[in-house]
């Protein structure tokens, strides 16, 4: 089974905690995870990926820097692997917010990088009105008021359906399979 390399960008952690989810539920198979935040992959780890995993959280509006940056980067490495996409945000708290069709921000990213990846979908975060510091506090609390959210300082709500993750990752499975069935030489 082949390597399942999976970058993440997580300003708050639950985007880092859905990628150890879904690395833990992987059976079989090699699974390297890179934080973005802290660096990109290596050359030779992406060349020697069998399938890459990308998740970002939004923060205002926008995919993690970190998360854009490695998708231009890595654009053309991209293309040739197979690839999933995970955006975690809380607009994907929202019955029919899980598919690009659906949720803006995935919509957007896909579009702004023309990709096509195999798996694409968002996950709703966590809200933690106590962690945030007093702007994003602030700014999040402005945001969830417009999109009827809990506004409550005290809130703290988990979002994230992990059902869904673990479809997701189970569904990575069949992907990576997929892969190695591909790079084999037919007989």
């Amino acid at each position: 089974m082949e390597t399942l390399l999976i970058c993440y960008a997580s300003r708050d952690g639950q985007a880092a905690k859905i990628a150890g989810r879904i690395a833990a539920r992987r059976i079989g198979g090699v699974v390297q995870c890179c934080d973005l935040s802290r660096r990109q992959p290596a050359a030779a780890e992406l060349a020697g990926a069998g399938a890459v995993v990308v998740i970002a959280a939004v923060r205002y509006g926008r995919h993690l820097p970190e998360a854009e940056h490695f998708l231009q980067r890595e654009a053309a490495m991209l293309k040739r692997k197979p690839l999933a996409i995970a955006s975690v945000n809380l607009s994907a708290r929202k019955p029919g917010r899980h598919g690009a069709e659906g949720n803006a921000y995935l919509r957007r990213w896909l579009a702004r990088h023309a990709l096509q990846p195999a798996l694409a979908t968002a996950f709703a975060g966590r809200l933690d009105y106590p962690r945030y510091r007093w702007f994003d506090r602030l700014m999040i609390r402005l945001i969830m008021a417009m999109s009827g959210g809990p506004t409550d300082p005290a809130a703290v709500v988990e979002y994230t359906d992990w059902a869904a993750v673990d479809a997701f990752a189970d569904a990575l499975g069949r992907l990576g399979e997929r892969a190695g069935d591909a790079q084999r030489p037919r007989m």
